[in-house]
């Protein structure tokens, strides 16, 4: 799955960004490439975190867990 990043020039010097899709996933950095690789690092905490959020609830539940791939929709 692909995200949308935005990043934004702050006032004060820098860049804000953060991801459309995925609530939470904000950063910011003094460069864009710096910017860009704080994203890409809250992505994937955000990520892992659902994911052990997720392990919690299930606690042991018989489930069934594949991997599966999803595109945007243009909405």
């Amino acid at each position: 799955m692909k995200f949308t990043a935005v990043y934004e020039k702050a006032p004060e010097g820098g860049y804000v960004a953060w991801v459309e899709e995925l609530k939470g996933a904000h950063t910011q950095g003094e460069t864009l490439e710096e910017a860009r690789a704080n994203l890409r690092e809250a992505i994937a905490l955000i990520l892992q975190v659902n994911r052990e959020l997720a392990e919690k609830e299930i606690n042991g539940a018989d489930v069934i867990r594949e991997p599966i791939e999803a595109e945007m929709v243009e909405v």
